[in-house]
Parts: C-alpha cells; sequence; structure tokens
C-alpha cells in the first residue's frame, strides 16, 4: 500500500518520534495520518477554525456514533453538536478516544517517580495549543489513532500493542475550517508505540484521499 499518495496533496510533513504539529485544514480537504513505520500511536485533537472554544467532543461523537470504535464513517462531532470532520478511509478499523493523552502526572501514577519527566502528549498539545493562543483549558478528551483500545466484558479498558504493519493510515475529511492539533506519542512505558515511538506523515489534500 502506498499510504502516502494522496492526490491533489497540498501539503506533506513528516512529523518526527515524539514531537508534535498542528495546521488548517479547509472545508471540503483531506487530513491523511499515516503509521510510516508501524506501531506508533497518533493523538489527535481538532477545533473549528473560526472559533476555537467549539471543539471535538468525544462522548457526543460516541453516542451518535453507537460504537467505542472510531472507524470509516464516524462524523467527528463538536460540544456544539456539528459536524467538524469525518473519517472517509481507515485501513485499520478502529481507534480510541476513551483513554486520552499520556502526561507527566499519569506516567507517574503508572510507571512510578522515575518516569515523572518524561515528555508526554500533554506537553505537545500545550507546545502547539500556545501558538494558536491556546493553553491547558483547551484540551479536551482526544482521539488515539494507531492505538488498539479492547473494552472487557467487564467494561475495562487495556492498552495493547498496536499494529506492526507499516503504512496503515487514516484519511480524515473536513466539513468546516478546522485546526488540527496532533501528538506523535513519545510514550515509552506501555506498548502503544512498541516501546519505541517512530515517524508519521501528515499529507493535506484538496479532495477526498484515495
Amino acid at each position: 500500500m502506498i499510504a502516502s499518495e494522496a492526490l491533489g496533496a497540498r501539503f506533506r510533513h513528516i512529523v518526527p518520534p515524539g514531537r508534535s504539529w498542528s495546521g488548517l485544514v479547509r472545508s471540503g480537504e483531506t487530513i491523511r495520518v499515516v503509521d510510516l513505520v508501524g506501531e506508533q500511536a497518533v493523538d489527535f485533537l481538532v477545533y473549528s477554525a473560526a472559533d476555537k472554544a467549539e471543539r471535538y467532543d468525544a462522548q457526543l461523537t460516541l453516542l451518535t456514533h453507537g460504537s467505542t470504535a472510531i472507524t470509516r464513517g464516524t462524523r467527528l462531532l463538536s460540544n456544539r453538536g456539528y459536524e467538524l470532520m469525518t473519517v472517509t478511509s481507515d485501513t485499520l478499523g478502529a481507534h480510541d478516544t476513551l483513554v486520552g493523552c499520556c502526561s507527566a502526572e499519569a506516567n507517574t501514577v503508572r510507571f512510578g517517580e522515575q518516569a515523572a519527566h518524561l515528555h508526554s502528549c500533554r506537553d505537545n498539545f500545550l507546545i502547539e495549543l500556545a501558538e494558536h493562543g491556546m493553553s491547558k483549558r483547551d484540551i479536551v478528551p482526544n482521539l488515539n489513532f494507531f492505538m488498539p483500545v479492547p473494552v472487557e466484558e467487564d467494561g475495562s479498558l487495556a492498552i495493547v500493542a498496536g499494529v506492526q504493519e507499516p503504512g496503515h493510515y487514516v484519511d480524515l475529511l473536513a466539513s468546516t475550517d478546522v485546526l488540527c492539533v496532533l501528538s506523535n506519542c513519545p510514550q515509552i512505558n506501555n506498548p502503544c508505540n512498541g516501546f519505541d515511538p517512530t515517524p508519521i506523515e501528515v499529507v493535506i489534500s484538496g479532495s477526498k484521499s484515495r
């Protein structure tokens, strides 16, 4: 599969391991996020470009979608009930929006004091949001692409290893002008990145990716 070959691409960017990216995706454009090496989680937030107080609402999205798995056909809804983006292509089949992003606090609780200093997705979000005049108050429950999170019969969640095959991607079509913010997860203490973070690619195209 040639995951990064999006027709009419106006923007391509490789996000190094553990780093972040943010940018405008215009109405009608598609953003493709590619797991280049395999087994790499990507944390993702989206805001209305016109009013950043309108942003992705995980609970409303799941209630409307009727499933805990984000996949092709899922409409990403805002806290005001409007559609921000739609997943139009998905080679993996299921992405998470339940467990949120890693942080210094969560790392410390889960992995001990030695993990408190480690860079996290929350840190990456703060870096990118600051570029757009936003702060930690603007971080909401996020999407986690390429990160399987099984829901057990007793309701418990498990973070398991991602898919090792390279080139998996997800396409999101913007329903309005949106600000997309992503963290190429730096986590090294659980299997979501195979304990070894790797680069990803972001491609923005002017028409639906194929």
